[in-house]
Formats: C-alpha cells, structure tokens, sequence
C-alpha cells in the first residue's frame, strides 16, 4: 500500500486558486481496474483508491503517513510561469503586431 503526498494544481475551469494550498495524501492503485461484465462499468477491489486525505502542509501529510506505517512517494509542486502584462500595452506605439479591429 502506497501513498502519492502532492499538492493539487489548479483548476483548467476556474480562474482561482482556491483549494491548492492544501497537500494531498492518495493511495496508489494495487489492483488494476476491470470492467463488470453485466453492465460494463468499470469497478475496482481496491477499497483504498476512495480515500482522499488533505493535510495543512508537506510535513503534516509526511508524518501522518510514518506514523501509520504507510509507504509514500511525495511529489514537489511545479509554480506556475506567469508574464504580467498591463491593459495600456495593448495600445503601444511599438506593438509588434498593429492594432486592429
């Protein structure tokens, strides 16, 4: 039984950054997945995949998982790239690109 320790990024439909300061304990699959013959719906014996502990920070998940005895694998965040740019620099005389409606 191992854990996956991150921290989640960003949602792709939202625009805040709202529940990515948390880190996350997920427990890796060990079984793979099979599809019930009946229905065809995907089904896992693996009881473990539905637990999804959020902790305040690295250290707080760390320990959690050394105290029970659970093997990890912590996963470090990549930040974001982010170019500020200003509304006025739309409107510059050296723009690379003309203005144009």
């Amino acid at each position: 039984m191992t854990a996956r320790i991150y921290r989640p990024s960003k949602n792709a439909t939202q625009s805040g950054m709202g529940k990515t300061k948390l880190w996350r304990l997920d427990y890796l699959p060990e079984s793979p997945r099979t599809i019930e013959p009946l229905m065809g719906w995907t089904s896992s014996s693996d009881m473990n995949s539905q637990i999804r502990l959020d902790f305040e920070s690295r250290e707080e998940a760390v320990a959690y998982a050394e105290r029970n005895g659970i093997a990890y694998r912590v996963e470090e965040p990549k930040e974001a790239h982010r170019r500020t740019v200003s509304y006025s620099d739309n409107f510059r005389n050296n723009r690379v690109a003309p203005w144009t409606h």
